[in-house]
């Protein structure tokens, strides 16, 4: 017979960003892997989804467009995901 497991609301918090963009406290970028993103900003229609969706706040927001704060990022590759015109591509360090 199988355990019983607790239901998710019954957990206690750990593991889990209770304050989005925490990771701006702290310089993760040396937690990226081989390949970072690129921004081609001539593609770029700033639309702003990457700035939305970068979970670690390490897209930012200047005067022509955004721009990626490498201190910061960890190369996850979601604001590629993201880009509705391809403007973002993950290059090789």
């Amino acid at each position: 017979m199988s355990e019983k497991k607790p239901l998710w609301q019954t957990l206690p918090i750990a593991g889990i960003l209770p304050e989005p963009k925490s990771s701006l406290k702290y310089k993760t970028g040396d937690w990226r892997g081989p390949f970072t993103p690129k921004i081609n900003q001539e593609k770029c229609t700033r639309c702003l989804l990457c700035w939305i969706y970068c979970p670690d706040g390490a897209i930012e927001r200047v005067e022509d467009g955004v721009k990626i704060n490498l201190d910061y990022c960890k190369g996850c590759g979601i604001c590629v995901s993201e880009c509705p015109v391809k403007a973002i591509t993950m290059e090789r360090l």
